[in-house]
C-alpha cells in the first residue's frame, strides 16, 4: 500500500519481518543458496541468465561464485524489508539500484522471474522459520519484496 507516495507498512508486518530475519540473519549465506536453488528448481532455464553459471561444468549448488551472489540479494531483500516501515520507501543505495535495473534490463528479467522469486523467497522464509511462519508474515514479506520488485522495475524502464 502507498499513502502519497509513502509506502504504508504496518508496525505489526515490520515486527514479522524484523523478528524473523533475526532469526535467518546468521544464516544468510545458506538461505540464499536455498532461495536460488529453489529458483532453479521452479525455473532451470533462469540458470541461463547468470554468466558463470551458464557454461560451468560445476553443479550451481557447488559454484563458487554463487553461494557470495545468492547471499547479497537474500540480504539485500531482507534489509530492504526491515527498513521499509522505518522510511516509507525501499532502502537499496540509489547506485546498487540503477545497476540492478540496468542488470536486470539487459539480461531481459521479466515478471514472471520475478513472481518466481517470490515464491522462491516465500518458501526459503518458511522453511527457515516455521515455528514463526503465519499467513501474516507471509503477507508482510510478500509486501516488501513486492516494493522492492516495483522500485528495481522502475530503474530497468530508465536504463531501457
Amino acid at each position: 500500500m502507498e499513502s502519497e507516495g509513502k509506502i504504508v507498512f504496518t508496525e505489526e508486518q515490520e515486527a514479522l519481518v524484523v523478528k524473523s530475519w533475526s532469526v535467518m540473519k546468521k544464516n544468510s549465506a545458506e538461505l540464499g543458496l536455498k532461495l536460488f536453488l529453489k529458483i532453479f528448481e521452479i525455473a532451470p532455464t533462469a540458470k541461463k541468465m547468470f554468466s558463470f553459471l551458464r557454461d560451468s561444468p560445476i553443479p550451481a549448488e557447488q559454484n563458487p561464485k554463487l553461494k557470495p551472489h545468492a547471499m547479497a540479494v537474500f540480504v539485500m531483500c531482507c534489509e530492504s524489508a526491515v527498513q521499509l516501515r522505518k522510511t516509507g520507501e525501499v532502502t537499496v543505495r540509489e547506485t546498487t539500484l540503477k545497476r540492478l535495473g540496468a542488470n536486470h534490463s539487459k539480461y531481459g528479467v521479466v515478471d514472471e522471474h520475478f513472481e518466481v522469486t517470490k515464491y522462491a523467497l516465500l518458501e526459503t522464509i518458511k522453511e527457515a522459520v516455521p515455528e514463526m511462519w503465519s499467513p501474516e508474515m507471509k503477507v508482510a514479506w510478500g509486501e516488501a519484496y513486492d516494493h522492492l520488485v516495483a522500485a528495481i522495475k522502475a530503474e530497468m524502464k530508465l536504463s531501457n
